[in-house]
């Protein structure tokens, strides 16, 4: 019998300002895989940089899409890969999205007035 109170779960819900272009890339494997970077305000007037990678021609598609300041709502876990380079064995904690929605264009949100 399992007990569901004590059953481990890795699931993320993030909504954050997109900082940069998404860049897709081709792995040694012959995956491909997309990956980009969002930021999220904390309530301490801090900022999480948190990367973000997709798998699936169709988050690739949409990610590929977003412009950077772009508002986006992402779904998914975190991940940490392992590879092997030139300069020895690399690791990136990532999450690893599942679902992921633009809220809101860069191009159509009003701008902070200074």
């Amino acid at each position: 019998m399992t007990d569901t109170a004590t059953e481990h779960r890795n699931e993320v819900v993030l909504v954050g300002r997109v900082t940069s272009p998404a860049a897709e890339r081709v792995l040694p494997s012959g995956d491909t895989i997309t990956s980009w970077r969002i930021t999220i305000d904390r309530d301490d007037e801090g900022r999480d940089v948190v990367d973000c990678t997709a798998w699936t021609a169709r988050l690739q598609r949409s990610s590929l899409a977003w412009q950077k300041g772009d508002v986006v709502e992402i779904n998914g876990a975190i991940r940490r890969r392992f590879w092997r380079a030139a300069a020895g064995l690399g690791s990136a904690t990532e999450v690893e999205v599942t679902s992921a929605k633009r809220l809101t264009s860069a191009t159509t949100r009003p701008r902070k007035r200074e």
